[in-house]
C-alpha cells in the first residue's frame, strides 16, 4: 500500500505559551492537491511551518512518505533532508542570483552540469519562465516571480510542495491566470501539494481536498463539494461560501423558515437553521409576495440582489448570472434544492 505523501496525526504547535494549532489531523495522497483553508490568525502558516521542519512540534506526529520526521519534541528530521518544496507568498527570490541560478539552488550538488541544466530549462518552461532565465528578480513581475519560486519548489523533484498564499499579493485576473499555471504544473509533475489560503473560491477551485481550520483546528475536511454543501457548522457555513443563514424548523425531510417550505439534508430535527446559497434563492414577481428588492450589486458576470421581508424585516440574498435583477414591487422568494439543516446546539 502507497504510503500518504503526508500524514499528520494530532499535531500540535505553540508559539512561546500560546498554543496555536491544536491537535490537527490531515492526510494528503500522493499527486493530490490539499487546501488549508481559513482566516488570518488561525493557525494555517504556522502548520506549514511545522510540515516544512522551520518550526518544531509539541506534540503528535508528521510522518512523509511512511518516514516519520517529527515526534513532539523527541524527534525531528532536519528541514534539508525532508525532500519538501516550499513556495512562500512573495517568492522570496536571491536578488543577486538570475532566475535560472536561483532555480537550481535547491539541487543536490551531486547532479551533474548538464542534468542540473536540462532541469532547470524543464521546470522553467514547465512554469512559464523559460524565456527569463538570465533575468534578475528586480526585473520580473510579481507574477514572473511567483512562477520562478514555483519552478525552484519543483526543480528537487520533492515528494510533497507546501505554497503559502501564494496568489495573495497578484491582482485577481492575474491571481486566477497563476493559479491554473500552478495547478497544471503540480498535476503534471504528480507532486503531492498542500495549499494554504484564505480564499474561499481558490480553495475550492484548485483542490483535491479541502481543510478548514478555525481558532488553530480542523472544523472540516473533505471534499470540495461536501465542505459546499454539507457543512457540519454555522461557522464552517458563513466562512466558506457566501450563504444565507435562516432560522427554521424540520420536520422529516422538509423545514419551515420564512421562505416557506424548503427541501433538507443532514442530520436532526426540531429547532435549527438552514444554510441558503445565494444561487439557490428565485424571486418572482406576485401581488401577494412579502418580500421587495431593498438592494443591487452588480458584480460584473452576477448580480447580488438583497430582498427584504416586509413584516420581520429578514433580508436574504439572491445571486443571479448577468445584470439583471428583480422589477420593483412585491416577489414571492423560493429556494431550488437542498438545503443543509443545522440542529440548535443542545443546552448543558
Amino acid at each position: 500500500m502507497t504510503p500518504d505523501a503526508v500524514h499528520l496525526d494530532e499535531v500540535s504547535v505553540s508559539h512561546g505559551r500560546r498554543t496555536v494549532v491544536h491537535a490537527v489531523s490531515l492526510a494528503v495522497k500522493p499527486g493530490a492537491i490539499t487546501a488549508v483553508l481559513g482566516p488570518s490568525g488561525c493557525g494555517k502558516t504556522t502548520l506549514l511551518r511545522a510540515i516544512a521542519g522551520l518550526h518544531p512540534i509539541d506534540a503528535g506526529r508528521i510522518t512523509l512518505d511512511g518516514q516519520v520526521v517529527s515526534d513532539g519534541r523527541r524527534r525531528s528530521v532536519p528541514v534539508e533532508r525532508r525532500t519538501v518544496g516550499l513556495m512562500p507568498q512573495e517568492g522570496a527570490l536571491f536578488p543577486h542570483l538570475d532566475v535560472a541560478a536561483n532555480i537550481a539552488f535547491g539541487l543536490p550538488r551531486r547532479i551533474g552540469r548538464d542534468a542540473r541544466a536540462a532541469r532547470v530549462r524543464e521546470v522553467a518552461d514547465m512554469s512559464g519562465v523559460g524565456d527569463l532565465l538570465g533575468a534578475r528578480p528586480q526585473h520580473l513581475s510579481g507574477g514572473q516571480q511567483q512562477r520562478v519560486a514555483l519552478a525552484r519548489a519543483l526543480a528537487p523533484r520533492p515528494r510533497l510542495v507546501l505554497l503559502d498564499e501564494p496568489f495573495a499579493a497578484l491582482d485577481a485576473g492575474l491571481r486566477a491566470s497563476l493559479r491554473d499555471d500552478v495547478t497544471s504544473a503540480l498535476r503534471e509533475q504528480g507532486t503531492a501539494a498542500i495549499v494554504v489560503t484564505h480564499d474561499q473560491a481558490e480553495a475550492l477551485s484548485i483542490a483535491d481536498d479541502v481543510v478548514v481550520m478555525l481558532d488553530g483546528a480542523v472544523a472540516q475536511a473533505g471534499v470540495a463539494q461536501e465542505i459546499y454543501t454539507r457543512p457540519r457548522s454555522r461557522r464552517v457555513a458563513e466562512f466558506v461560501g457566501d450563504s444565507v443563514i435562516l432560522d427554521a424548523d424540520r420536520v422529516g425531510a422538509t423545514a419551515t423558515c420564512v421562505l416557506g417550505e424548503i427541501a433538507v439534508h443532514g442530520g436532526g430535527s426540531g429547532r435549527g437553521v438552514v444554510v441558503v446559497r445565494p444561487e439557490q434563492v428565485v424571486a418572482e414577481s406576485d401581488p401577494n409576495g412579502a418580500f421587495e428588492v431593498d438592494r443591487v450589486t452588480f458584480t460584473g458576470p452576477d448580480t447580488v440582489t438583497t430582498m427584504r421581508h416586509r413584516d420581520s424585516g429578514v433580508s436574504v440574498r439572491m445571486r443571479a448570472t448577468g445584470p439583471h435583477p428583480p422589477a420593483s414591487g412585491p416577489h414571492r422568494v423560493r429556494v431550488t434544492g437542498s438545503t443543509m439543516f443545522l440542529p440548535a446546539p443542545t443546552a448543558r
